[in-house]
């Protein structure tokens, strides 16, 4: 049957945001959302249209199937939120996080229970990849700096555009994890946390790092012009902040997120 079903395809191609189109045996094949039938000009009987509403409402997303003239029926997708993930948005705005946003292609309904069980404080919805972008580029102007996590071909443009992009590296897509400036090995959103206070301690390290060196050279050029300090206390001082400086980078080492 298999065999038989890829002789009968003659042409398939995915359409973005909105579904797939495929031609089997003489007949268009469609399966996607309402979108696609929408810009199809294909009207969808009404009691589909209801049923699709009462998935939707019960926090599923729907698909139309369509093949040739006819409907035959609705598939209903539930996505499940990882099992880390109201936690890892909790610690994030322990540190501060302002705002944490969802951009996702589902519809309203579908994007408003997940960000409820997760605990977001905003999302987008029914959102194309030049959406996300145009998503992003609102809160760049609103927020300044920005960060987005996604895994998936149509989020790589808005990785690209946010602040930093970070790509969960095992499950999602190439395209997503060349885009990112950061990957997720282990797909762990625990982690992310972990990686904004690291960050936040190496930024707080460095700047003390600056200090201590241009404290050391702004103390000795001027007891070198005026003969205060001789070669050799000016050899310790200068040796003497270089390990300082390092020993104070090793402190990364040891860094422990905070509970």
């Amino acid at each position: 049957l298999i065999r038989r079903q890829r002789q009968m395809c003659i042409r398939d191609r995915a359409v973005t945001g909105r579904g797939v189109r495929a031609t089997l045996d003489g007949h268009i094949v469609r399966v996607g959302n309402l979108r696609l039938f929408e810009e199809e000009g294909l009207r969808v009987p009404q009691v589909l249209a209801a049923q699709m509403e009462r998935l939707e409402a019960d926090g599923q997303t729907t698909m139309l199937v369509h093949d040739g003239q006819r409907f035959l029926g609705i598939i209903g997708l539930a996505d499940r939120p990882r099992e880390e993930a109201a936690a890892a948005l909790e610690r994030l705005r322990a540190l501060g996080i302002r705002a944490l946003v969802m951009l996702t292609g589902d519809n309203e309904r579908v994007a408003a229970a997940i960000a409820r069980a997760v605990g977001l404080t905003d999302f987008r919805a029914n959102l194309l990849p030049e959406d996300k972008v145009a998503a992003v580029q609102a809160l760049l102007q609103e927020y300044g700096r920005v960060a987005m996590v996604g895994d998936g071909v149509n989020d790589a443009p808005a990785l690209a555009t946010a602040t930093v992009g970070i790509a969960m590296g095992g499950a999602g897509s190439d395209v997503a994890r060349e885009t990112a400036d950061v990957a997720l090995m282990a797909d762990d959103l625990s982690r992310l946390p972990f990686a904004v206070g690291l960050s936040r301690q190496a930024h707080r390290i460095i700047r003390q790092n600056l200090v201590i060196s241009l404290g050391v050279i702004a103390l000795l050029i001027p007891g070198g012009l005026f003969g205060l300090a001789g070669i050799g206390l000016a050899i310790l001082l200068h040796e003497g902040s270089t390990l300082l400086v390092v020993a104070n980078g090793l402190r990364l080492l040891g860094y422990k997120e905070a509970r």
